[in-house]
C-alpha cells in the first residue's frame, strides 16, 4: 500500500469517527469508533480464515447457515479458529451481515443483536488460552447510552450509519502489510488523544517520543526475547519497539485504567500480534505487579508524571525496593517506577523511561535513590533532555533516563540537551525527523557535541552531589553579540535629529490651524 493510500484510509476512518462529534467528547466517542473498527477487523479476519479452510469444498463462509446441514462445518471451523485466531464468529455475526441488515427495509433494528454478538465474541474464548486477551473486551461499547440518542430508534439509526460507512471500506487484510491497518488504528488513537486534553497522557505517548525510546532499547539488536511496559496505556510504545527489530518473541504490559487496558489489547490484535505472544494485565503496577517473576530484555515506559502512590512501609520488604533502603515520596512516584523497572530488567537489557525534570535534582529520598543507582549500581547510562510542551495535556519539560545493568561505557554518563531542537505547530511542539536522528546518532556514538551533549565521568557527577540537572553538564550558553557604543551613539543622535524635524513640522501645522502647540 502506498503512503497516499495509507493516508486516505486514515482520513476515511477519521471522517467516520466525526459522525459522533457533537454528541460526546473525543475521549468518549473513541470507545465506539475504535470498538467498531476492531469488530470489523475481527470479522474480516474470521471470514478470510474460514474461507481458506473451506476452499477445497468450494464453499464460502458467508453461505453457511444456522441449520443441521452446516452444523458440522461450523463446529470444525470454530475449533480451528479458537486455536489459531483465539475467537470465533458465526457467518451471520460478521460485521458485513449486521451492517447489511441494519440497512434493510425490514427487521433493521440491530442494537440488541449487536450487543449479543460482541458478548459472544468474548464468550467464545472462555476456557481457552485466549480468554484473558478477550475477556470483557467490548465492555466500554455501551449501545444503551443516551448519548447515542434519546430514543432506541435514534440510537439504532446512528449506529447503522456508522457501520454502513465502515462497511464501505475494504480493509484488504490479505493484500496489506500487517501494520497498515494497525497504523491507521494508531493514527486514530493519536487523533483522539490530541483532542482529549489532560486525559490523553493516560493512553498515548506521542509517536516521536515512542520512536526515540524504541530505538534506544533496540540499539545494536535485530531481535528481542521480550519487551515490557509497566504503564502501557494503549500499547503504542510496545508496538513501536517491534518496528525497530525483525522480531519480538513476547510482549508484556500492565495498565491501571480499565478502558485503556481494553484499548491496549485491541491495539495488539489489530497489529496482528498473536494472542500467545502478548500478556497485558489490568492492575496498579506499583501496588499489585503482575509479572514479578519475569525479567525483560527491553523495557520502555511513559508513566504518569509525579503520581501519588501509597509509599507503604511494607514495600521495604519488597525485592523491588528493599535494596535502596528508602522509598520514593508518596507525592511523587517517579522513582518508584524506576525501581520497579530496574527490578524487571534483564542483565543484557536496556530500559528507557520518560520522566519530569524534577527527578534529575530533587533531594531527600529521591536524591538517595539517584545516588544509589549511580554510585553503588552504576546503572545510569544516559540522560536526554526533551523540549517542553511535546506531550498532550502538559507543557512541562521532560527527560528520558536510560539504564543498563551491564554498561559498555561504565566510566561515564552521556548527557544530551535536545530541549531547543523542535518545530512549533500551533500550540504544540513537535520533534522533527532530524531532531530524532540527532538524538539517536549522538546516543549511539556517545559523542560530545558543542552545546548539545557531554560525557560526564562518574567522579564529575559525584562532585555535583549526584545532581543530574542537564545545564550542569551541557553548556548551552550563547554569548551576546558585542555592542558597538559608537554605533549606538550615532543611532541615538540620528533619532534626536529626526525628532527635531518632526517637531518643527507639527509646529508649522499648529500655526496654520491656529491651535496651541503640544510642546
Amino acid at each position: 500500500m502506498s503512503e497516499e493510500q495509507k493516508k486516505k484510509l486514515e482520513q476515511q476512518l477519521w471522517n467516520i469517527a466525526n459522525t459522533l462529534r457533537g454528541k460526546m467528547d473525543a475521549d468518549e466517542f473513541k470507545d465506539y469508533i475504535l470498538g467498531f473498527i476492531f469488530y470489523k477487523y475481527l470479522s474480516e479476519k474470521m471470514e478470510s480464515f474460514a474461507n481458506e479452510l473451506l476452499e477445497e469444498d468450494e464453499v464460502l463462509y458467508t453461505t453457511l447457515e444456522n441449520n443441521e446441514d452446516d452444523k458440522e462445518y461450523l463446529e470444525a471451523i470454530k475449533e480451528d479458529s479458537i486455536n489459531e485466531l483465539g475467537y470465533f464468529l458465526n457467518p451471520w455475526e460478521l460485521f458485513s451481515a449486521v451492517a447489511s441488515r441494519g440497512n434493510g427495509d425490514t427487521n433493521n433494528f440491530i442494537l440488541e443483536d449487536l450487543s449479543d454478538i460482541l458478548r459472544h465474541i468474548e464468550q467464545s474464548t472462555m476456557g481457552t488460552e485466549s480468554e484473558d486477551d478477550f475477556e470483557h473486551l467490548f465492555e466500554d461499547l455501551d449501545l444503551t447510552s443516551t448519548k447515542l440518542g434519546r430514543t432506541e430508534d435514534a440510537k439504532n439509526t446512528l449506529i447503522v450509519k456508522i457501520l454502513s460507512h465502515l462497511d464501505d471500506i475494504d480493509f484488504e487484510l490479505k493484500n496489506h502489510d500487517r501494520d497498515v491497518l494497525g497504523d491507521a488504528y494508531e493514527y486514530l488513537i493519536g487523533k483522539f488523544a490530541s483532542g482529549a486534553g489532560k486525559k490523553a497522557g493516560e493512553c498515548y505517548t506521542p509517536k516521536e517520543v515512542s520512536k526515540i525510546l524504541a530505538k534506544i532499547v533496540t540499539n545494536k539488536k535485530s531481535k528481542l526475547k521480550s519487551v515490557y511496559d509497566p504503564t502501557c496505556g494503549s500499547g503504542s510504545l510496545l508496538l513501536r519497539v517491534s518496528k525497530e527489530v525483525e522480531d519480538v518473541s513476547n510482549f508484556y504490559g500492565q495498565e491501571l485504567n480499565r478502558t485503556t487496558y481494553n484499548l491496549a489489547r485491541m491495539n495488539m490484535i489489530m497489529h496482528d500480534i498473536h494472542y500467545r505472544k502478548f500478556d497485558i494485565r489490568q492492575e496498579d503496577t506499583l501496588e499489585n505487579p503482575q509479572h514479578l517473576e519475569k525479567r525483560f530484555e527491553a523495557i520502555v515506559a511513559n508513566p504518569p508524571f509525579s503520581a501519588i502512590w501509597s509509599a507503604n512501609p511494607l514495600h521495604m520488604s519488597d525485592d523491588r525496593f528493599s535494596q535502596y533502603s528508602k522509598l520514593a515520596p508518596k507525592s511523587k512516584a517517579d522513582f518508584a517506577f524506576v525501581q520497579h523497572m530496574i527490578h524487571h530488567l534483564d542483565d543484557n537489557g536496556t530500559m528507557a523511561i520518560v520522566l519530569p525534570h524534577g527527578v534529575l535534582f530533587r533531594g531527600s529520598s529521591e536524591g538517595h535513590i539517584r545516588k544509589y543507582l549511580i554510585e553503588d549500581r552504576n546503572y545510569l547510562d544516559a540522560v536526554i533532555g526533551l523540549p517542553a510542551n511535546i506531550f498532550y495535556g502538559t507543557s512541562i519539560p521532560t527527560c528520558i533516563l536510560v539504564f543498563k545493568k551491564c554498561r559498555e561505557d561504565s566510566d561515564n554518563v552521556l548527557f544530551i540537551d535536545a530541549s531547543k531542537h523542535f518545530e512549533k505547530v500551533k500550540a504544540q511542539n513537535y520533534l522533527r525527523d532530524e531532531d530524532i536522528d540527532k538524538i539517536i546518532t549522538t546516543f549511539q556514538n556517545r559523542e560530545t557535541l558543542d552545546k548539545y551533549s557531554y560525557k560526564a565521568s562518574i567522579e564529575e557527577i559525584k562532585e555535583n552531589d549526584f545532581n543530574l540537572n542537564i545545564p550542569r553538564y551541557v553548556d548551552t550558553f550563547e554569548e551576546e553579540k558585542e555592542i558597538d557604543l559608537d554605533d549606538v551613539s550615532f543611532t541615538l543622535q540620528a533619532l534626536d535629529n529626526d525628532m527635531i524635524e518632526t517637531d518643527k513640522t507639527i509646529a508649522d501645522f499648529c500655526d496654520e490651524l491656529g491651535i496651541k502647540k503640544p510642546f
